[in-house]
Parts: C-alpha cells; sequence; structure tokens
C-alpha cells in the first residue's frame, strides 16, 4: 500500500471510529414519575406519552415511567425535581397551590358545580397560561403543554349520605392536598385532613376518616368499596387536572429538537386523554353502583345552597391564600363569557 493510500485508510478508519462511537453513545435517562395506580386513567396517558416519546427519540432518550409512587409520592415530588432526583412529574393541581397562589384560583368557589367545559374555557384561555408561565417561573420547571384531566371531584362517605353541606359539619374528609379545597371544606364545617393515596386504605380502614375528595375513576381504581366506600354524592366541589412539570435544569440539557420532541409528543395526546377521562369517570360511575355504592346528586335547592355558602367565604380564603385579585377578576370575566 503506498504512503497516500496509507493516509486514506488511517483517515477513513479514524472516521468511521468516531461516527461508531457517536451511533453508540449512551441514550440520556428520562426519568418519569406519577403516584397512581398501574390501572388508573392518568398512568394509562401517562404511560402513551412515554411510549411515543421513547419512539420517537430512536434511542436518543430512555424514558424510565415510575407510577403508584415507586419513586416519590406527588406530595414530595416537587423537591425531588429540584434535587434532580427526577426529571418530570405530573401532579395534580391539589398537590401545587402550596408553591405557587397562582394555582389556587382553580380552587376557588367560584368553580364550585360547574362542567368541565367551563373549566377548559378557562384553563385553556389566559388564565391557564398565566398559571402556567408563573409555575415555570416559580418552580424552575417547564410545562410542555395543556393539562390534561381527571375529572369532577365529589364527596364519598363510609356512612350515611350526603344531601346538603349542613351534613358535612364535624365530618374528617380526606383531601389530596390544597389549601383552597381544605378551606372550602371549612367552609362547610367538614374538618379536612391531608393523606397520601398510599395510605388511604388502612385509614379508611381503621375509622380515622368519615370520607374523603375525589373521583369515581380514583375510587374504583382503588376499590374503595372494599374500604369502607358506602355513599356518593355528585358535588363537582372542583375540577381536578394534572400539570406536566420538567426539571428545569433537565430541560436546559436537552437539545432544541428533543425540546420539540417533547412538546409534540405530549401535546399530540392530550384531546385524546381528556376524551379518555371523561369516558372513565361514566365507566367508573357505573362500576362503583355494580358493587353497592349509592350515588345520588343533591337537589338543585341543595347545590345552590352549598356554593353560595362556600362563594361566602371566597374572598377571606382568596385573601389567605395570596392569590391575586387581578387573578380571580380575570377568572370571573372568563367564567362570564359566552361560550
Amino acid at each position: 500500500m503506498g504512503f497516500v493510500q496509507l493516509i486514506i485508510a488511517t483517515l477513513l478508519s479514524a472516521w468511521m471510529g468516531a461516527a461508531g462511537a457517536v451511533g453508540t453513545a449512551a441514550p440520556l435517562v428520562f426519568r418519569i414519575s406519577t403516584e397512581n395506580s398501574a390501572s388508573h386513567v392518568q398512568t394509562r396517558v401517562v404511560q402513551r406519552f412515554a411510549d411515543t416519546l421513547a419512539r420517537r427519540s430512536q434511542g436518543r432518550l430512555s424514558v424510565e415511567f415510575s407510577h403508584s409512587a415507586q419513586m416519590f409520592r406527588d406530595q414530595d415530588v416537587i423537591r425531588a425535581l429540584h434535587q434532580g432526583k427526577v426529571d418530570m412529574a405530573v401532579p395534580g393541581t391539589w398537590q401545587l397551590d402550596r408553591y405557587d397562589p397562582y394555582v389556587s384560583v382553580l380552587m376557588l368557589p367560584m368553580f364550585f358545580g360547574l362542567e368541565a367545559a367551563d373549566h377548559h374555557r378557562v384553563r385553556d384561555g389566559l388564565v391557564g397560561q398565566l398559571i402556567s408561565a408563573h409555575l415555570q417561573q416559580s418552580l424552575q420547571v417547564l410545562i410542555p403543554g395543556r393539562w390534561i384531566d381527571l375529572g369532577h371531584a365529589h364527596f364519598y362517605a363510609t356512612g350515611p349520605a350526603v344531601t346538603g353541606y349542613p351534613d358535612m359539619a364535624g365530618l374528617r374528609i380526606r383531601i389530596a392536598g390544597g389549601e383552597a379545597i381544605a378551606a372550602q371544606m371549612v367552609a362547610v364545617g367538614a374538618v379536612p385532613v391531608v393523606v397520601a393515596w398510599p395510605d388511604l386504605p388502612a385509614s379508611l380502614q381503621r375509622g380515622r376518616l368519615d370520607g374523603l375528595l375525589t373521583t369515581h375513576e380514583t375510587i374504583a381504581s382503588a376499590k374503595l368499596w372494599q374500604h369502607g366506600i358506602r355513599n356518593a354524592t355528585e358535588i363537582k366541589a372542583y375540577f381536578a387536572q394534572y400539570i406536566p412539570l420538567i426539571s428545569g435544569p433537565y430541560w436546559s440539557q436537552l437539545p432544541d429538537d428533543l425540546r420539540a420532541m417533547v412538546r409534540e409528543s405530549w401535546e399530540s395526546g392530550v384531546t385524546e386523554a381528556r376524551l379518555e377521562a371523561a369516558q372513565a369517570q361514566s365507566d367508573a360511575r357505573r362500576t362503583l353502583e355494580a358493587h353497592g355504592v349509592r350515588v345520588q346528586q343533591p337537589s338543585k335547592a341543595a347545590m345552590q345552597a352549598w356554593r353560595q355558602r362556600a362563594l361566602a367565604a371566597q374572598g377571606a380564603i382568596a385573601l389567605k391564600l395570596g392569590v391575586p385579585d387581578t387573578l380571580v377578576k380575570q377568572a370571573q370575566q372568563a367564567l362570564a363569557q359566552t361560550p
């Protein structure tokens, strides 16, 4: 082999070695944590996102999704994001108002008893955009797209059915979190108690709770009729959604094309996820009834009285939680607009 041929062969070999090294570079690990069980609608939605992202990244991201609080409970996951122990979480809005008062506006009494379309109109509009922007700044996270639904939160009792807010007096009610939700319960005489989801069945069985605020799907996914739930009252206390949060430091290390891929993978599933959540709630209602849980709706008069009772405390609740008055007014204006 001549000298020139030797040089060409050497350069070609070096180039091929470098190309091989790039092609076999270890993928960037992307760790996602959620709290709900494997059968829960949120878990199924996030799993589809994880699978879609892994497929689209073609080996550049190794997506590791852990549900059922295998990594962290949602009440602890914000700290974990800051500490770099997890890269993405999808906590409920009720877990976030202790970090950012902007989120509290979503659980104020003005939303009590309203339909999903009313909530979407506010959250997908200016008010939701303001909340997302403020969360990103206050928590140093990135929100890749619209929020996904869980559905309306109702009241579930181990004892007699609740027909109106006077029946709530003195009851120890489990809430997942959220200062505004707790304040709503206090306004109707109940005693709110924060209990992490994995600890809930034991608390119910030991008689430490009289009931809880959550959704049909959540009750059904955990089969809580096996742990004492006997009655359900559909009050639409608030509309539960999950907000996707990605660690700011993690996001900053992603190249632009992977960032776009994450956004597209998340957003492409949101509409389907909301429809699936609505169907899951409907299916879960039938499941509850099939297992002996009596589901009822308060009369219109009882709902109006409950709403007025809660609304009377709204100003004090917003002031206590630090919800900006301008944000409250923007939410009220959005609700007043004709769809």
